[in-house]
């Protein structure tokens, strides 16, 4: 009843909310994204996208339709390599990038390990700028993780603005440097937040460095200070900061699966690893249970 071409487009567009990023991601040109959503649309009988020239929303009908395209594709992956008698196996060593831990990303990893068992698959939990260090030096196969202001490698997860945020009780004294809770080197976010508020002329000083999202979010939560974050991913009892506090603009962030360089062995398991996680890319932006 469903076009998979269709499905893969429309969650596409519904991850970036931007018919010209979903072109990009998935290789096709923008009136050909256009056309496979009102074909969609078409089959289902329902608008599923509020659009302008301005911004593309889901509707109610696209927020249901979210978790059916996910399922049909997941299904339909698992019948194509049934039948077809392709089977991924190898070892296949993924980064993610801090942000996901308090994510549902768990959840995409066991879809694949249950479609795909003959995978051995290496997990390793990075800041972003660690990550692309260590795919440069031939050490990770394949990398969901922040990428920086025009870098162009990757392929495109979702556009997120970086705001900043903080404990809800937490008040900033504009006459004294903002604190700062932060990452270590190379973090992107660190690099993003030091470089606007020096662009602005505020002082700041570092009250919190912590590789572990955990610790920073426990250093935020005890009302220690700020820190730079994806608008999407904002933790439980963290908030974003009210603009009466003159905090400068953080501008957007992408996130981005890359592949490290061709390993045979682990190609076709990488491939299949982030086919997953872009079908699956909208419960990277909900908390884990």
């Amino acid at each position: 009843m469903y076009d998979p071409a269709q499905l893969r487009t429309f969650l596409a567009v519904a991850q970036t909310l931007s018919f010209t990023q979903a072109a990009r991601r998935l290789g096709l040109r923008q009136s050909t994204v256009s056309q496979h959503v009102r074909r969609l649309e078409d089959a289902v009988g329902r608008q599923l996208f509020l659009r302008d020239t301005h911004s593309v929303e889901l509707t109610e009908d696209g927020e249901a339709m979210l978790g059916f395209a996910r399922r049909i594709l997941a299904v339909h992956g698992q019948a194509a390599a049934f039948f077809t008698g392709t089977r991924v196996r190898g070892r296949l060593r993924f980064g993610a990038s801090e942000d996901f831990v308090l994510t549902r990303l768990p959840e995409i990893l066991e879809g694949f390990r249950y479609a795909h068992p003959e995978v051995d698959l290496e997990l390793t939990v990075e800041l972003s700028g660690t990550l692309h260090e260590q795919l440069a030096a031939g050490k990770l196969d394949l990398v969901l993780a922040k990428r920086r202001p025009q870098d162009p490698r990757g392929k495109l997860v979702w556009h997120d603005d970086l705001v900043w945020i903080g404990a809800e009780r937490l008040r900033l004294d504009l006459d004294r440097p903002v604190p700062l809770i932060v990452y270590p080197p190379p973090g992107i976010t660190r690099a993003l937040a030091l470089e606007a508020l020096e662009r602005q002329g505020r002082s700041w000083r570092i009250v919190c460095t912590s590789g572990s999202l955990n610790g920073l979010v426990a250093a935020a939560r005890a009302g220690l200070g700020v820190m730079a974050h994806s608008r999407g991913l904002i933790p439980p009892g963290l908030f974003r900061v009210p603009e009466r506090a003159g905090l400068p603009e953080l501008g957007k962030v992408d996130f981005v699966l890359v592949h490290g360089r061709a390993r045979a062995s682990a190609q076709d398991a990488a491939d299949a690893l982030a086919a997953a996680i872009l079908a699956g890319g909208e419960r990277l932006h909900q908390r884990g249970g």
